[in-house]
This record gives C-alpha cells, sequence and structure tokens, in this order.
C-alpha cells in the first residue's frame, strides 16, 4: 500500500511539474501572438493563471491572460503602463505550436493604463508639479501674468472627455506668496490640463480615471476583440 501511494505522489508530482513547464511555454507563445496580433512594439510579459493549465493548452482557450505592457511596448510616451486583462482567449494549440495562428479572438478585456504624474506635468510646463490630493489632483506651476512670473497652486477635479484626460481647476492660490484675488481669477485657467490619451492597442476604450500615488488610472475596457494584426 505504501509503494501505492509513494507511486501516485510521483505522478502527482511529474504532473504538476509538467503542468507548470507547460504554462511557463505557453506563456512564450501566446505572448507572442498577442504582440504580433494586436500590433505591439515588443513582446509583453504574460501570466497564464488557473490549474490545471493543460486542459485550456489542449482546448485552446484560456480563461485569463494577464499582460503588463511598459510604454516601449505600447508605443506611448515614457511614463506610461498598462496592466489588462484579457477574459476568453481563443488561440488553438497547434496553430500556436506551428506559429500559424491567424487571430486572437477575445471574448472581453479589461485593466488599468497609468499615466505618470511626470508625463503630465510636462504637458504644462518644466516647472509643473502635480500630486495626488483625495480624488483629486494638486497643481502647482509658476505662471506668467502681468509681467510677473508668480508660483500657483490649485486644486484640479479629473475627468476623461471622449479620449482626453482633463484636470480642470477652480481656484488658484499662491503657492507660499500672497498673490492678489485679481489674478488669481485670471490665472486659474493657467493651470487647467488636457491631455488627449494616445490610441491604445486592443481597441481598449477608457471608462473611467482615479489618481493614485504615482500617477493618473484610467480604466479601460473592450469587449468581442478579434486580434489580427
Amino acid at each position: 500500500m505504501k509503494a501505492f501511494l509513494v507511486v501516485v505522489v510521483l505522478l502527482l508530482g511529474l504532473l504538476v511539474l509538467a503542468d507548470r513547464v507547460a504554462v511557463g511555454f505557453a506563456e512564450e507563445k501566446v505572448a507572442t501572438q498577442i504582440a504580433e496580433k494586436g500590433a505591439l512594439k515588443g513582446t509583453p510579459q504574460v501570466d497564464i493563471p488557473g490549474f490545471p493549465f493543460l486542459t485550456q493548452a489542449v482546448a485552446g482557450s484560456y480563461d485569463e491572460v494577464r499582460i503588463s505592457l511598459t510604454a516601449a511596448e505600447l508605443g506611448q510616451p515614457e511614463g506610461t503602463r498598462a496592466d489588462v486583462v484579457l477574459h476568453g482567449v481563443q488561440v488553438p494549440l497547434s496553430a500556436a505550436l506551428s506559429g500559424s495562428v491567424s487571430e486572437v479572438p477575445v471574448d472581453r478585456i479589461d485593466g488599468t493604463a497609468t499615466l505618470s504624474y511626470a508625463l503630465l506635468s510636462a504637458q504644462l510646463g518644466s516647472d509643473t508639479t502635480l500630486t495626488r490630493e483625495g480624488n483629486g489632483l494638486r497643481v502647482t506651476r509658476t505662471v506668467e501674468i502681468l509681467g510677473q512670473r508668480l508660483p500657483l497652486t490649485a486644486a484640479g477635479k479629473v475627468t476623461i472627455d471622449g479620449s482626453d484626460l482633463v484636470v480642470d481647476v477652480q481656484e488658484a492660490a499662491g503657492a507660499g506668496v500672497d498673490v492678489p484675488d485679481f489674478i488669481l481669477s485670471r490665472a486659474a485657467d493657467l493651470l487647467d490640463l488636457r491631455y488627449t490619451v494616445p490610441r491604445l492597442p486592443f481597441g481598449l476604450q477608457l471608462t473611467g480615471v482615479k489618481p493614485a500615488d504615482d500617477g493618473v488610472d484610467l480604466q479601460v475596457e473592450a469587449t468581442d476583440t478579434v486580434l489580427s494584426g
């Protein structure tokens, strides 16, 4: 009986090992196909969760494929990144092994694209600082009004308008200096920001926005997507 149990344990161990080896191999193949069919600028980091994995591979249908995309892979400005999950990915095993995948149907994609504060600050000027403040942003910038350079600060509301990220400032104040009210009323618009988010891969659309510690997180989503290059 003990010998039988030992054999069973060994077989289970081998199956688990085989499953994990298959995951690594498949992640490499799927990453290559997604990069090609999704028109990415590089091959992303891919994670395929779930156990056992071999049943997904044999069926050519993956419940989830998690992708981390850098700015270079997205073909976007430095300071951009994205973490998305592809749900219901169809990549036939035989086609993946032979490299003959013509398209990759995906039921649904969701995730987050992040724009760093350094990237967004640069849109207003090199001396601009953006930081998170509650559900909005704190904008600090030196502006020139009536021939005077004045450091100003203001809290701004963050929204999405189509494909644009908008930071709308209501009231400005002097950043450590006294600034007359009539100047502040004229200066608030100089702290507003509108940034057109470059086209994202996989047909992703912007669905929401939320300030985070290291940048602004954009919620993205797409449904019934077919990646075909």
